[in-house]
């Protein structure tokens, strides 16, 4: 029934490449079926590939026998025509084309396959199909031009990395993907050894420790886009296997590295977005990204910054804050500015309820029409309101938003807030790209689970060298700095990395500080700590999230609409039905058994 490509020339050209000046010429195109459409007597086809769509057309009295065998052709049917670019007439023209100028009169055609109707639509109409239903038929999804047209985008945007570092002297290493597991990260996924039977690799989360033996190998720059896992929950944006932009460099400072960095953000946004961008890019510490937003992935496009207002509490008579204040916490401040008259008293109950999700105990609020409207007002004499009304720039029409609490809670919660307003009342300004770098993070912050201090980043993040004496006592290990830099883009951090302890010394205390033994050191970072006897160069790196950045760059809401094949939620493969199970002998070929 179909036919083969024996005896036909190559294909000439894409479906998305002919234009008016390519009329009068003979040409091979290859396809799909987009749309058939019969005006009884000529047939027009739409036919498809990576590149677009063009209209090719069976005419009876040119060719009846082409003609009579269009007429079977069916959506996604795969097909090849050889025939003569023609332009169309000016009433005919398609502005919405590319190739809307012309279409092909077939005079040959081949029909290579067909296909079965499929479970949804492939054209870009708004038609509601759900994720589970995409993904379960990925390899129809991504016939789709929107989603197709993701995937070209995250192509050129791998090249233009590429280019880019390696015309900055960077080497493209590629590192193991069986590696050895290691604590301080997320949970591991394993792989039994066969040949050493109770023994796990584990797949990398990511090439820390190898980009760093490659600084002491003399490499200087490295560079891979590679492949990372972590077995964790996951949400819009995680995925258990996931793409890094990883770097590393000797004989550099943070500013070398932020630099490099920067002029890669340019190169992308130019060539892929036409966007300009301008470094360098600014600079917040991560004590005045809290201090201002709460979050330490700020997005000033807007503003209802937030401002402390402990001292001026301990003025008033409201209890609930009095009480948080003599226990150690905080009261953060937001001015929603004009927004007193545009929520209604139901919308403050389900905003308190939405801080809650963040650990906040309440949200108190006050309205200026003009004078305090609020639950709160009888407990805050008059100049305990004008001092609050002068810092938050307070004036008829705003509302004013407080939360007490320990100030990770504070912080986080009003921060949440802020953005979920900006982005509920249209503050944010469309179609803008901001980057900023935050530096200055704390080395270590306090586990209470844990009972001890963990690695804010990772373990192998160097101190601020005026910070480094600090370390000697329990009561200072909170007020480290560390020599860590993450970028931001719109209020999402897209990369992040910091200088590495090149000294053996200042990583073995580093592991100390961690309540990681000698002998338990030894054991799981032996060959790094060797490493580092033989003449490491001081080096530093950092990573980006590439999915992730490709996505905003898209406007992709979820990183899973450009990777070709993701994992749903469950991390499970729709398209394979993996994780699966196994033949018994396999397993006994590993050592292994499961428990009923």
């Amino acid at each position: 029934m179909f036919d083969s490509l024996a005896g036909l020339k190559k294909r000439t050209h894409s479906c998305g490449a002919l234009r008016a000046r390519d009329a009068g010429g003979e040409v091979i195109l290859m396809g799909w079926v987009q749309r058939r459409r019969d005006h009884g007597g000529l047939i027009f086809v739409d036919l498809r590939d990576r590149d677009g769509l063009t209209q090719v057309v069976f005419n009876p009295e040119a060719n009846p026998d082409v003609h009579n065998k269009a007429g079977i052709l069916r959506d996604e049917w795969v097909i090849a025509v050889r025939g003569v670019v023609n332009p169309r007439p000016p009433d005919m023209v398609n502005p919405q084309l590319d190739t809307g100028e012309i279409e092909v009169l077939v005079e040959e055609l081949r029909v290579l396959n067909g296909s079965k109707t499929p479970p949804f639509q492939l054209e870009d109409y708004r038609v509601d199909i759900s994720e589970a239903l995409r993904l379960k038929y990925r390899y129809l999804d991504l016939r789709r031009p929107g989603v197709m047209k993701n995937i070209l985008f995250r192509h050129r945007a791998a090249q233009v990395t590429r280019k880019f570092l390696n015309g900055q002297g960077f080497i493209e290493v590629e590192t193991p993907i069986l590696t050895k597991s290691t604590p301080e990260g997320a949970r591991d996924y394993l792989v039994p050894s066969r040949v050493m039977p109770g023994q796990f690799f584990a797949l990398p989360q990511s090439p820390q420790l190898f980009k760093q033996l490659l600084m002491m190998s003399g490499l200087d720059r490295y560079y891979q886009l590679c492949r990372c896992f972590r077995d964790e929950d996951l949400r819009a944006d995680r995925q258990p296997e996931f793409t890094q932009i990883d770097m590393e460099m000797a004989f550099v400072t943070e500013e070398d590295v932020m630099g490099v960095v920067e002029g890669l953000m340019v190169a992308l946004f130019q060539e892929l977005m036409g966007v300009h961008l301008q470094p360098p890019f600014p600079r917040l510490t991560y004590q005045e990204c809290m201090d201002r937003f709460g979050l330490d992935r700020p997005d000033p496009r807007f503003g209802l910054e937030l401002k402390e207002v402990t001292d001026l509490i301990r003025e008033s008579e409201f209890r609930a804050f009095r009480q948080v204040v003599d226990q150690g916490g905080i009261v953060k401040a937001m001015n929603g500015t004009g927004l007193a008259n545009k929520l209604s008293r139901k919308e403050l109950d389900d905003l308190t309820e939405f801080v809650g999700v963040y650990g906040a105990r309440g949200l108190a609020w006050v309205k200026m029409t003009p004078e305090w409207q609020s639950p709160i007002a009888k407990f805050f004499p008059a100049g305990s309101k004008k001092a609050l009304n002068d810092r938050l720039e307070a004036k008829e029409g705003d509302i004013l938003f407080f939360v007490a609490d320990i100030p990770q809670v504070a912080n986080t919660s009003l921060g949440q807030l802020r953005v979920h307003l900006g982005q509920r009342e249209g503050l944010i300004p469309p179609d803008t790209f901001n980057m900023l770098w935050v530096t200055d993070f704390p080395l270590l912050e306090y586990d209470r689970d844990a009972g001890r201090f963990v690695a804010v980043h990772h373990p192998f993040t160097a101190p601020k060298e005026e910070d480094i004496h600090l370390l000697d006592s329990p009561d200072t290990l909170g007020q480290v700095r560390a020599r860590a830099y993450d970028l931001v883009l719109n209020g999402t951090e897209i990369g992040g990395g910091s200088i590495r302890n090149w000294r053996r010394d200042l990583q073995e205390k580093l592991f100390q500080v961690l309540g990681m033994a000698p002998a338990e050191a030894e054991e799981k970072f032996g060959f790094l700590l060797e490493a580092l006897d033989y003449g490491a160069p001081p080096h530093g790196g950092v990573a980006f999230g590439f999915d992730r950045l490709v996505a905003i760059l898209c406007g992709a809401k979820s990183i899973r609409e450009v990777i070709a094949f993701p994992k749903t939620q469950k991390s499970a493969c729709p398209v394979t039905q993996a994780p699966s199970r196994v033949e018994p002998e396999q397993l006994l070929e590993l050592g292994l058994r499961l428990e009923k």
